[in-house]
Order: C-alpha cells, then structure tokens, then sequence
C-alpha cells in the first residue's frame, strides 16, 4: 500500500506495559498509549480504557477519510 497517496488512512500509535508493584505481594499491568503524530497520550489499567483511547482519535481523524471508505473492504 502506498501510504503517500492514503495518509488518513494509516496511523501510528505506541503502547507501553510495564507492571506496577501495589505491595502485599500484589501487582497490576498498567500502560501508555501515544499518538505518535499529534503526541497525545492516554494511561490506562484495563483494555477497555485503551480500547476507547484509539477509538476516539481514529474517529477524530476520521472525518472525511472514514466516509469515503464506509461499507469497504480495505
């Protein structure tokens, strides 16, 4: 796929796990997730949370370029 000619169609994200110690012998995965184009960032706990990040800044970009694919195989 070239991407030069579908820019909106592509977007690059970090996610970053780590395990945070709560003591008492208890630990829980907590994470970061980036928009590496714009910065934003989102710390979650659970997946949901990430989930929803992504979700919510695909369907920001999304505008005009989801439109135009609606009902598509890509």
């Amino acid at each position: 796929m070239d991407e030069g000619r579908h820019p909106a169609r592509s977007q690059l994200f970090t996610v970053r796990l780590w395990i945070e110690d709560l003591g008492d012998s208890r630990a829980e995965w907590r994470g970061k997730v980036q928009h590496v184009l714009s910065g934003e960032a989102s710390y979650f706990r659970d997946w949901p949370s990430l989930v929803a990040f992504l979700d919510e800044r695909l369907r920001g970009l999304s505008g005009s370029a989801a439109g135009q694919g609606e009902g598509q195989d890509q």
